[in-house]
């Protein structure tokens, strides 16, 4: 099939080290890996009093500012801004860092832990915003390419490096990877953005399916590589991943080289740029194939363009993210505290949130973080914690979570202990209490309901089931505000996007369930069912599923395996009532007016940013 291509379009690579684009200033510590350039702040303050001041226009000033991280949202005159944590990897006193700029500059006074492993800081004033880039810099951290169209921040497994079931640990070249593309020519002003994530294992902690480029450790003849994928998303035409090249050499630099030829084809799709909504990398592998596609990185990787580029061993050597984590490991505590009595609960915690590391006498603890959300003191308590009984490691995850790794196995209840002081003990991460959401109309302009009020309310839903039955814990609830997957409910077990329906002159929010969707160990897609929730109405939805899969289901059998055998009409039938249409009244008044929301409901959606 015929792909039209830009023809003859420069795509430089990144110059000579220690230009502005290509700086040479790495630490090998979690959170510095993007070099920062205090230069780029004093142009983001130029640029932003240009616009404020009248004399720059709003549409010439977004993408500039995108490419710092900084995000228009839904209410005027307040952005977002997006940290960037490569594979979730965080440190001590970028904890601190957080909890000052969010004291500081954030009005609701939290941050927030992002289906991407980013923290994100909402409603910070134009003005603000330079101040607290300059503040995460002195720290390490960069908001630098964490929207626009570009590479956006990398993912990775959170336990990667001490999971007994990987192949090798893909932190060092996944580090490498955001080095070599930060700032890259040809990533800044691409169709759309790209996103990436590395794996260790088949288990794919990472979600790999559903993202623009991944790679999944692999070892040939004691070699190490990566099955590489291309062209996986969600949003309004999900796709799953699939693999374009099943051995690509790490350690040569190899990786690195495909991902350029990749981004190379991609960045010259200029058709792809007439519908900004739909460009994304998994449009054109879906239109020609992924054999066509396979056929395109052949003839890119001998283009002239390679033989420009530094590829080799020194080169991984040089980017690679390389940190000693065992050596900076706790010592086996002297006088470490035990549950003293009834031990349920902290014994219901050790099987919620607590792994075995492959290192011996270490585990690691995922702390449960409700709808992503922390505020300043419990970002300084998880930093103590993290220094005291870590040795100073934690990575944030793609469910919203926090995993504090390294963790002496005499510690675990310590630990427990300062969780439950901060407000973040407990148990069930990753289980159906463990909620995620995107933050919908908080703060989004794509947004069309509160998912993050609808979190809140299925959360409470579901803990006043007080659910004990072990299948029915494994059921993981997912939302979105929007038809985009940035809550990611195409892969929930039972997941939901915002709509609204129309009633008369009346609008009422409202959700579209997808059923069957799962991540772990591979991605499947939830069906859409053919019924439409009014979001007051959620809850009961849920409460009904998980009781009739309890009442219904063969003995053992999984949520899924159950929803594949009676089908999505079974469901549709057990909530049919509830979307049944009602009138506007007095009685019915609260229907018509969203979660966690204090005026009659309408929609009021903009044009996203990340498509411009």
């Amino acid at each position: 099939m015929e792909v039209i291509v830009a023809e003859n379009k420069e795509q430089k690579g990144k110059g000579r080290v220690g230009t502005l684009e290509n700086p040479e200033a790495y630490a090998n510590v979690p959170g510095h890996i993007i070099p920062i350039i205090e230069r780029e702040f004093d142009d983001f303050d130029n640029e932003a009093e240009s616009f404020l001041s009248g004399q720059k226009e709003e549409l010439e000033f977004i993408p500039f500012r995108l490419k710092q991280g900084v995000y228009g949202q839904r209410q005027s005159d307040v952005q977002m801004i997006r940290v960037k944590l490569p594979f979730g990897g965080v440190s001590p006193d970028q904890m601190d860092t957080f909890a000052s700029v969010v004291e500081k500059y954030a009005p609701l006074v939290k941050g927030h832990i992002t289906t991407r492993q980013n923290i994100q800081i909402h409603h910070v004033p134009l003005r603000d915003a330079e101040l607290l880039l300059r503040e995460i810099a002195e720290a390490g951290l960069s908001s630098r390419e964490g929207c626009g169209n570009t590479v956006r921040n990398v993912t990775g497994d959170p336990w990667a490096g001490v999971a007994a079931d990987e192949i090798f640990d893909p932190t060092p070249y996944a580090g490498a990877y955001v080095r070599y593309f930060v700032r890259h020519p040809t990533t800044q002003l691409m169709p759309r953005k790209i996103k990436t994530a590395f794996s260790g294992s088949d288990a794919d902690r990472a979600i790999t399916g559903i993202h623009d480029i991944a790679f999944l450790s692999r070892e040939r003849d004691g070699v190490r590589g990566f099955e590489v994928r291309v062209g996986g998303g969600t949003a309004i035409m999900p796709r799953i991943a699939p693999v374009v090249s099943e051995f690509v050499e790490a350690d040569n630099g190899d990786y690195l080289k495909v991902a350029e030829a990749i981004l190379r084809i991609f960045d010259r799709q200029d058709w792809l740029r007439v519908n900004r909504a739909r460009a994304r990398i998994k449009v054109l592998v879906d239109k020609i194939g992924i054999d066509a596609f396979r056929e395109l990185l052949d003839e890119e990787l001998e283009g002239d363009w390679v033989a420009e580029r530094d590829f080799g061993p020194e080169l991984v050597e040089r980017l690679s993210f390389v940190d000693d984590e065992e050596s900076r490991a706790p010592a086996v505590p002297p006088t470490p505290a035990s549950p003293n009595g009834d031990r349920s609960e902290f014994e219901r915690f050790l099987a919620g949130n607590v792994q075995a590391q492959r290192q011996a006498g270490f585990s690691t603890v995922e702390v449960k973080v409700t709808r992503g959300d922390l505020t300043p003191e419990q970002f300084r308590g998880l930093a103590q914690t993290m220094r005291e009984f870590c040795g100073g490691n934690a990575r944030s995850t793609v469910q919203q979570n926090l995993v504090l790794r390294w963790i002496r196995d005499e510690s675990l209840y310590d630990v427990w202990q300062r969780l439950v002081g901060l407000g973040l003990g407990e148990a069930g991460a990753r289980e159906i209490t463990d909620v995620v959401s995107c933050p919908g109309t908080d703060s989004c302009k794509l947004g069309i309901t509160s998912s993050m009020g609808l979190n809140r309310a299925i959360k409470e839903r579901v803990d006043s089931m007080q659910i004990e039955d072990e299948l029915s814990k494994r059921i993981h609830i997912k939302m979105s505000g929007c038809p985009n997957g940035c809550g990611q409910h195409h892969i929930g077990t039972i997941g939901f996007y915002g709509a609204s329906l129309k009633l008369g002159d009346r609008q009422m929010p409202a959700y579209i369930p997808h059923i069957g969707g799962s991540y772990e160990g591979g991605v499947a897609f939830g069906k859409r069912l053919k019924s439409r929730l009014p979001a007051k109405r959620v809850p009961e939805a849920v409460a009904r599923w998980v009781r009739m899969y309890e009442a219904e289901r063969s003995a053992g059998e999984e949520f899924n395996a159950f929803a594949e055998r009676v089908g999505t009409e079974r469901f549709e039938a057990e909530v049919k009532e509830l979307t049944l249409p009602v009138d506007f009244s007095l009685e019915t008044m609260q229907e018509f007016i969203d979660w966690q929301r204090a005026t009659p409901y309408e929609v009021i959606r903009g044009e996203g940013e990340c498509a411009i």
